[in-house]
């Protein structure tokens, strides 16, 4: 992967590093000058959350730097607790009202949201000029992201994907490394999980129950096909592991696992996925595990140089072909919390020098094998890493490896204080009163194309067999069964903005 000059940037680079200048000619577009709108680019944004409980509250919370001017949730016993926290806000249960109501005096939102919800209510916002902190995954299909993507490019809004170990200071310096060609070339990438910790591998249950006087299950429903309200099935959590409203494991946890070796291997558009379901895939809920393989061709990258003059700003990567195979869950176990016995990992040779590192399997961690060496994560966000090259005897740290000091900074740093999460939303924040959207690392042009892989294997156990994936043109090419899950037909009346 020996970095070499270049003058021109390949495709994927230009989408993936956009200009400040493209995203201002976006602006003009919609007649709106996004990146110069608000009154308050010097002082406080005025915002509004959209989804305001669960992770809607931290994420709300990790923004208190500004002015909460409006609070919308689904179930209004939720707006009144954070009132409580927010006396100035604004309450609604429907985001187009308070869109409606309050457009003019908003400068960004957050979609805090169940997964089926987040392209509706982003793209709503969008079309008004308002920046965007969208919780993970970005989306729930793959038309969906394109289309946040693409307005995103059009607009000029500033956005930003909750993945929040985007802001960690670790993730950023695996990706130089492994750009620098420490471990050679990648040529494998193997990512398990504990997840699912909700219900799974059900059927819909019969009947209903009396929906709440707070609840408005209607608006909670959305694009998804109407059914009934069932207590404790659906809302408030438990939606994840259902095929209308969420994603299950790779939903919840793959834009945060996957997200340190995307970045670092620069993946675009696999060319293979095939996911195969550990107990019952049915029409209702995702199996209680899976395992997904994803093929990735050759591919050139552009990336910021190592060691930047006035002529050479990039180096050109050349990246082998990759494998990245997906673990979640595991065998169903009646008698486990979770259902499943979390047996769904890699193969045990794999895991022998991890073993001896930390005297035992994570549940959750990520393994890249090189022809140089291999890199291994134990947590969820890729902030943590330990550097094996061919000839060491064990896993080191990398803040303790001698062979990771020479390798030069590349990808600048999150400067806000905090945790991660807090520190990601102020990144969005900054990049919104600077004007430059290209200041988020996880903004929605790199985002959609991390949760388009996501999805990826969400539609391979959905259509129940390998996919032959036409990336530029978005399709599967083996499978017309597909076409449902990569393009949802949405229930009248809630359509993309």
């Amino acid at each position: 992967m020996k970095p070499n000059k270049q003058t021109s940037a390949p495709r994927w680079s230009r989408r993936d590093f956009i200009t400040t200048t493209s995203l201002a000619t976006g602006a003009i577009v919609f007649g709106v000058p996004t990146l110069l709108r608000g009154q308050n680019l010097n002082s406080k944004l005025n915002l509004a959350a959209i989804g305001a409980g669960g992770k809607g509250a931290s994420d709300i919370a990790c923004c208190d730097t500004e002015n909460i001017v409006a609070l919308c949730d689904v179930d209004a016993n939720i707006t009144a607790r954070q009132l409580k926290k927010y006396p100035g806000a604004k309450t609604y249960q429907d985001y187009r009202k308070l869109l409606d109501e309050l457009g003019k005096g908003i400068d960004a939102v957050t979609v805090s949201t169940p997964d089926h919800f987040h392209a509706i209510a982003a793209s709503a916002a969008m079309r008004q000029g308002k920046h965007v902190y969208c919780q993970k995954p970005l989306v729930q299909t793959i038309y969906e992201a394109r289309y946040l993507r693409d307005l995103a490019r059009t607009s000029g809004v500033v956005t930003q994907m909750g993945n929040q170990g985007s802001a960690a200071d670790g993730l950023r310096r695996a990706v130089e490394c492994i750009h620098s060609g420490i471990i050679g070339q990648v040529s494998e990438v193997h990512i398990w999980t504990n997840r699912p910790v909700w219900p799974q591998g059900l059927d819909r249950p019969a009947g209903s129950d009396p929906v709440p006087e707070t609840l408005d299950w209607d608006i909670w429903l959305g694009p998804a096909p109407a059914r009934p309200y069932k207590k404790g099935v659906y809302n408030p959590f438990n939606w994840r592991g259902w095929l209308d409203f969420g994603t299950g494991a790779l939903g919840d946890m793959a834009c945060h696992t996957v997200n340190m070796p995307f970045r670092a291997l620069c993946l675009g558009h696999p060319t293979e996925i095939e996911g195969i379901a550990l107990g019952a895939m049915n029409r209702e809920t995702y199996p209680l595990g899976s395992k997904i393989r994803f093929e990735f061709p050759a591919r050139k990258v552009s990336v910021p140089a190592a060691k930047k003059t006035f002529f050479h700003k990039h180096d050109t990567l050349a990246f082998a072909p990759a494998t990245f195979t997906w673990y979640d869950g595991g065998q169903p176990d009646a008698s486990a919390p979770n259902g499943h016995d979390f047996s769904n990992k890699p193969p045990k040779e794999l895991l022998t020098d991890i073993e001896a590192l930390l005297g035992e399997v994570p549940n959750s961690a990520c393994l890249l094998i090189g022809d140089k060496g291999k890199i291994f994560s134990p947590d969820d966000y890729g902030e943590q890493f330990f550097v094996k090259l061919n000839d060491d005897k064990k896993f080191v740290h990398y803040k303790k490896h001698p062979a990771l000091a020479t390798i030069p900074q590349t990808i600048p740093r999150n400067s806000f204080k905090g945790d991660n999460d807090r520190r990601h939303h102020q990144e969005w924040i900054a990049a919104i009163k600077a004007g430059k959207p290209e200041d988020c690392y996880s903004r929605f042009e790199v985002a959609a194309q991390l949760t388009e892989i996501m999805l990826l294997g969400c539609v391979s156990l959905r259509a129940g067999q390998k996919i032959q994936w036409d990336g530029p043109n978005m399709k599967a090419l083996n499978c017309p069964e597909a076409a449902p899950f990569i393009q949802r037909n949405n229930r009248a009346g809630w359509k993309l903005a």
